[in-house]
C-alpha cells in the first residue's frame, strides 16, 4: 500500500472512531437516493453532519475532532455554535474526496437523528441548481435558507436524517461570508445546561 494511502487509511480509522462509519452512513444515503431517482456518485461531497446531543458531548467530540484536524471555524447560528472542521487532508467516501466534519450541539428544533445526521453535496450553482430542483422537486422534503450564500435543498428520511444539497460546499459558503479557515476558532457561547438534551433518552 502507497504511503499516502496508509495515511488516508490511517486518518479514516481515527475519525471513525469519533464519528462512526462514515463510509457506511454515505453509501446508506446514496442508495436511498438512488432510489428517489437521484444519483449522487458523481457528486461532489459538501460534508457530513454529527449532531451531538447534550453541550457537554459536543465539546468532547469538538476536542476530538479537532486533534484530528487542522482548523475549526465555529460561529453562532440558530442560537448556539455549529463547528465547521477542516481534515488536513481529504478521505475518500464513496470515490469522493471529503474534508469537512460539521459538527452540531443542541438545540434541536425538530427531531433529528442523533450522530451522523446527514450528508451535504454540490449540485453547482445557478442554472444547475435550479434544473436539479425542478427536475426532483417532487421527492424533496424541503429548503433551508441559512445564509444568501447556503441555501440547500433536502430530503427527510424515515429515521431522521437528511441530505442536503447545496449550490456550493459548506467551506465555500462560509469563505464567502468574509470568514475563513485559520487555525481553531470558538464561539464565546455557553449554554444554561450543559446536559440538556433534545430528547428523552430511551
Amino acid at each position: 500500500m502507497a504511503i499516502g494511502r496508509v495515511r488516508e487509511y490511517d486518518q479514516r480509522m481515527k475519525l471513525e472512531d469519533v464519528l462512526g462509519d462514515v463510509a457506511a452512513f454515505y453509501e446508506q444515503q446514496a442508495a436511498r437516493c438512488r432510489g428517489l431517482g437521484i444519483e449522487v456518485s458523481g457528486l461532489p461531497i459538501s460534508h457530513v453532519a454529527f449532531r451531538a446531543r447534550t453541550w457537554r458531548e459536543y465539546l468532547t467530540l469538538r476536542e476530538r475532532l479537532e486533534q484530528l484536524a487542522v482548523a475549526n471555524r465555529e460561529n453562532v447560528w440558530n442560537g448556539r455554535p455549529i463547528s465547521k472542521i477542516v481534515l488536513p487532508e481529504p478521505i475518500a467516501v464513496g470515490g469522493r474526496p471529503l474534508d469537512l466534519v460539521e459538527l452540531i450541539p443542541p438545540f434541536h428544533q425538530r427531531v433529528y437523528r442523533m450522530g451522523l445526521e446527514h450528508c451535504g453535496f454540490v449540485v453547482g450553482e445557478g442554472e444547475r441548481f435550479s434544473a436539479f430542483v425542478a427536475k426532483h422537486r417532487p421527492v424533496l422534503t424541503g429548503q433551508q435558507f441559512q445564509s444568501p450564500e447556503n441555501e440547500p435543498v433536502y430530503i427527510l428520511f424515515p429515521d431522521y436524517t437528511h441530505v442536503k444539497f447545496h449550490q456550493r460546499s459548506l467551506a465555500d459558503a462560509v469563505r464567502r461570508e468574509g470568514l475563513t479557515f485559520d487555525g481553531f476558532v470558538h464561539a464565546d457561547w455557553q449554554p444554561i445546561d450543559e446536559l440538556a438534551g433534545p430528547y428523552e433518552v430511551g
